[in-house]
């Protein structure tokens, strides 16, 4: 909810029954004139207010001119302590005062990292306001999302449970939902998905059911269908969530068609929105880019990260929502993997060094992304060959995370990066068996037991064991094909043609080439692709196809030079320095340039 202006005073005090003095009315219009103006001039709007005493007012009025005062110092200048002062003299106060006091005066103690004085403050308001349904849900949503950020998602749950219950009991459909909604969410993130599937079909049901105004009806599918799709993507299953996902892209563009109706609700307790429609749009944005980065649909990826990005930044021109930053950073996360695929790794690390600064920005951004960032330096590392800060970025990463699903797919990556080292059997065998695909996988995700079947592939091939390495590898090809994963279908392959090879069958090795490269080509995945073509030139060489044998080579040189000139381009930015920062803030402003790359590039050619 917005900061209100100062004359709704005038307003408030009518509606109880006191005819506002002449002198009170002039002093609150100049103060909302002065908070109006363009500049804002705040001194002379505080000094209306602060002269609203020298009249020794009622009761009332004088607790409500805390509370505005309260209020402009906390949003328009540094003075907490002068906010927090005038705050605290209003909680006291009024009904119509102390709920809209509180809320503020626990904002504001959150700012001061005073947490433990928020939570008492918001739960007593929470207690005496069962009375006046706005304020006591917008209470309940706020100590709610406090205990979220706390990382204390039990006591966030209960909470958001008192609501559901308390808006069923008053009459209010769609503040229920968001509930609801807002819990099924937190269950989400708790992974306790056995009491998130009937709760999203309760949600599902009520927000079908519920008749009202149709952006709000919207907004409420679009939030579910949110739910859905993350839900279908933190599974891996990126075949299966399409549906869903048509219907959430349909849902935004309904949304956009519609006006926005300035009728109030009836009831009190329907008075919020969940998400302005503009963040909405950014959002569905942002879940389709995930999407398609997933499934390997790479340039779609960078088609909608580019909308999105545009959209964030006008919208942040004029707006200061946190969330807005936290769309950036996710959506910069996923393109920056995209561009390690498709070869563009010079562009990659700038963007991780634009994560950095957002995150430098905000403390509580850092705190939720360091691990996140700490991974795509690994994978960065692991592209440009350079082990060492491969597995130093991965282990800090680790130590980071409490997400499992996060946890699988670093642990992952750094088994790859002990493979392709060759002497580190011990810690690899140690790391295989935490995400062994056959016994036990940690996690529920399709797509990264399907990676980790994969692993044990590559592992195999590399010591020789190739029927072994076969019946991990189609296992992979198997789930890859069910759920549309191209990367992983082309990696497996071009690696099950490489074993061919290996053997002599280069029927069957050509079998599994060709269409590795084809959908190397799709996605574009640059390194399966120089795999392929150096497979390729080797097969039809072997095969005396002397013509095909030349355009492969002539391709893989290609594709050689691309990598290498981006390889090269990478490894000389100032920014390449950022693979050895493995602890603390993000060294934003501290990259010395290097005289040159000191990497190899044996790994890829």
């Amino acid at each position: 909810m917005k900061s209100r202006g100062v004359a709704c005073s005038y307003a408030q005090i009518q509606d109880h029954g006191e005819a506002p003095e002449s002198w009170y009315l002039a002093l609150l219009g100049f103060a909302e004139h002065f908070r109006t103006s363009s500049p804002p001039k705040i001194r002379l709007c505080v000094h209306c207010l602060q002269a609203v005493f020298q009249f020794k007012p009622p009761q009332r009025v004088e607790a409500r001119t805390h509370l505005q005062l309260g209020s402009v110092l906390y949003h328009h200048t540094k003075n907490t302590e002068l906010a927090r002062s005038h705050l605290e003299k209003a909680i006291p106060q009024f009904e119509d005062v102390k709920f809209e006091a509180a809320s503020l005066l626990s904002e504001l103690y959150c700012q001061q990292n005073l947490v433990d004085s928020a939570k008492p403050l918001l739960r007593k308001a929470i207690q005496i306001s069962q009375q006046t349904p706005y304020w006591h849900c917008r209470l309940l949503f706020q100590l709610a999302q406090l205990h979220t950020l706390e990382k204390d998602l039990v006591s966030a749950c209960d909470l958001l449970g008192v609501g559901a219950e308390y808006t069923r009991v008053v009459g209010s459909e769609y503040t229920r939902a968001l509930f609801l909604l807002s819990k099924g969410m937190l269950l989400l993130m708790e992974r306790k998905l056995g009491e998130v599937h009937p709760l999203l079909t309760l949600c599902g049901t009520i927000v079908e059911n519920w008749q009202g105004n149709p952006i709000q009806k919207e907004s409420l599918r679009v939030f579910f269908l949110v739910l859905q799709v993350t839900h279908y993507l933190d599974a891996g299953q990126v075949k299966s969530v399409k549906p869903c996902l048509k219907q959430l892209q349909q849902c935004i563009q309904t949304i956009s068609t519609l006006h926005d109706d300035e009728i109030l609700p009836s009831n009190p307790a329907d008075l919020f929105h969940w998400l302005p429609k503009e963040h909405m749009c950014v959002l569905v944005y942002l879940v389709t880019v995930m999407h398609s980065m997933q499934a390997g649909y790479l340039e779609k990826a960078q088609k909608y990260t580019d909308k999105a990005l545009m959209q964030l930044e006008k919208l942040k021109m004029l707006d200061s929502s946190p969330i807005l930053s936290t769309f950036q950073v996710i959506l910069l996360e996923h393109i920056i993997m995209c561009r390690l695929v498709t070869g563009h790794k010079a562009t990659a690390l700038q963007e991780i060094s634009q994560v950095c600064q957002l995150c430098a920005q905000s403390p509580r951004l850092f705190t939720n992304h360091a691990s996140q960032l700490h991974t795509l330096l690994g994978l960065y590392c692991l592209s440009v060959n350079c082990m060492d800060n491969a597995e130093a970025q991965f282990t800090a990463a680790l130590r980071l995370t409490t997400h499992q699903e996060l946890w699988a797919f670093i642990v992952t990556n750094l088994a790859s990066v002990y493979i392709r080292e060759g002497n580190r059997d011990q810690e690899l065998y140690n790391l295989l068996e935490r995400i062994n695909p056959d016994h036990n996988f940690p996690v529920s995700s399709h797509c990264l037991r399907a990676a980790a079947f994969y692993i044990r592939g590559l592992l195999s091939f590399f010591q020789g064991r190739y029927n072994e390495a076969k019946r991990f590898l189609r296992e992979t090809l198997k789930m890859s094909n069910a759920e549309d994963l191209n990367r992983l279908t082309a990696c497996s392959l071009v690696l099950l043609g490489h074993i061919f090879y290996v053997l002599g069958n280069h029927r069957e090795s050509n079998n599994m080439v060709v269409p590795a490269m084809q959908l190397a080509s799709k996605i574009p995945d640059m390194s399966v692709q120089l795999w392929s073509s150096a497979l390729l030139k080797d097969l039809n060489k072997a095969c005396g196809n002397t013509i095909d044998a030349h355009e492969a080579a002539q391709m893989h040189q290609n594709f050689s030079q691309q990598l290498l000139q981006d390889h090269i381009a990478a490894c000389s930015l100032p920014e390449h320095n950022l693979i050895s920062w493995t602890d603390g803030p993000p060294p934003v402003g501290q990259f010395q340039a290097q005289n040159g790359p000191s990497t190899s590039l044996a790994s890829l050619l």
